[in-house]
């Protein structure tokens, strides 16, 4: 996949900082100081997979080369402010770097600052909202010596990786109603129509509900973890996103979300309309969603079980009695047991959860292999379960999987089972060798 600007910084932005200490070739350096004014800032924000949407970042930008081969420079060089909610407060720099430009320093910030966020139902207003300013004198390799300035420079811009990558669409359905959505489109996408991509569907949760086109992106990373560079390199496909609109909260059974008939039948035109006219693999549409996604899910299946190769609901609830319908939908679902949103047997709205519904699809005749762990284990030891569990359904022939987090291993709030979902590389090797022309089976991915 060919990085833009936006998504090259994505990697920057996951480089650990170093011990902050300028290095002895700098220092014995002849010191020199010459103007390489700053021609602007932006700040560089991150969906993250427990903390949602942060501000990471600002990158400085001067008008010259700025050459720290060999040099670290300590937090204290700069200092940043934040102007959230009409309340100014500092911001935590934990580290220096060069920046993806010549020109270009980037001040790490801390994600775990109160004042980190970068939206609360609908993104923030960010665009000068910061501020960063030299505090002390900074030395590049070269011997060059940057002033410590008088003044703080804002922010006039702000970047998302991966997000910035999706366009924005509206779809009206034949009824006249009308669905938000997010698109990413994988590299080469109607170059060659030859060549048919998969495509993701993800049903954002009821926190996401909204008319801003945006939160069901930074919400969580249930969408661009599918767009991001290193997993559209091994898996290009095409990842669509749409939002339900408001009002919100959802009251009820009948409340706004994915199962409000308006809702439903949208998404489903709009489905078929993206795949009449862009080069999909029909035998490759996936249906992702957390929390009242994970419902939509187990709504739309029975309805439409021939359209979906495979589904990956976290922390969802719905009709025991509907599960008969989709007995031969590969399913990899996920639930915290101590769930206090969505309890993981009794569900919502008296419509069971997740537990409830894996013995309802074993007694319409399914086998589920089960497997339970912590769902803090480092992403290795996480992945390791994961794989002895597909071992394991492949052995049984099964192809639904259930995986239960034991109690009080959940970060943040017990219904947040999806923190590690997305981003468990075994997961999604299993969903993109679903297909629907390949006979069920639990060993589909190597």
């Amino acid at each position: 996949m060919t990085m833009t600007r936006r998504t090259a910084l994505t990697a920057g932005a996951s480089v650990a900082a170093a011990p902050f200490v300028t290095s002895a070739a700098a220092s014995a350096a002849p010191k020199k100081s010459r103007r390489n004014p700053v021609t602007g800032a932006h700040l560089l924000t991150t969906v993250t997979p427990s903390t949602n949407w942060r501000v990471t970042s600002i990158v400085i930008r001067y008008a010259d080369r700025i050459d720290l081969r060999g040099v670290t420079v300590v937090p204290s060089t700069f200092e940043v402010r934040a102007t959230i909610g009409g309340r100014t407060a500092p911001r935590t720099v934990t580290g220096v770097r060069p920046g993806t430009g010549p020109g270009e320093l980037v001040v790490d910030l801390d994600p775990r600052d109160t004042n980190a966020i970068a939206a609360t139902v609908d993104p923030l207003p960010l665009d000068r909202a910061y501020t960063i300013r030299q505090t002390t004198d900074l030395t590049t390799r070269t011997g060059l010596v940057l002033r410590a300035s008088p003044w703080a420079w804002q922010n006039d811009d702000v970047i998302t990786p991966v997000v910035d990558d999706f366009g924005a669409g509206t779809f009206v359905d034949s009824t006249g109603f009308e669905l938000n959505f997010r698109l990413f489109r994988p590299d080469g996408a109607g170059q060659d129509r030859g060549t048919r991509r998969p495509l993701v569907v993800t049903l954002h949760g009821g926190g996401e509900v909204a008319d801003n086109n945006m939160t069901q992106l930074t919400g969580n990373r249930i969408a661009v973890t599918f767009a991001k560079p290193e997993r559209q390199r091994r898996h290009p496909a095409f990842v669509l996103a749409p939002q339900v609109p408001l009002p919100r909260p959802m009251d009820g059974p009948d409340g706004t979300d994915w199962t409000d008939a308006r809702v439903r039948t949208a998404t489903v035109e709009l489905i078929d309309a993206f795949t009449a006219h862009e080069p999909v693999d029909l035998d490759r549409i996936y249906l992702v969603g957390l929390s009242s996604g994970g419902r939509g899910i187990y709504d739309l299946l029975p309805r439409h079980p021939t359209k979906f190769a495979a589904a990956l609901p976290t922390s969802g609830w719905g009709v025991a009695s509907a599960v008969a319908a989709i007995t031969g939908i590969p399913l990899w679902a996920d639930h915290s047991i101590d769930d206090p949103v969505v309890p993981y047997r009794e569900g919502r709205f008296g419509q069971p959860g997740t537990w409830t519904l894996m013995n309802a699809l074993e007694a319409a005749g399914t086998k589920v292999t089960r497997g339970e762990w912590a769902n803090n284990l480092p992403k290795a030891d996480f992945e390791a379960r994961s794989r002895a569990l597909l071992r394991q359904a492949a052995a049984e022939g099964s192809h639904v999987l259930f995986t239960s987090y034991t109690a009080g291993t959940t970060a943040v709030n017990p219904h947040l089972a999806w923190a590690q979902t997305y981003e468990n590389d075994v997961v999604i090797e299993w969903l993109f060798a679903q297909s629907r022309r390949k006979p069920l089976a639990g060993n589909r991915t190597s």
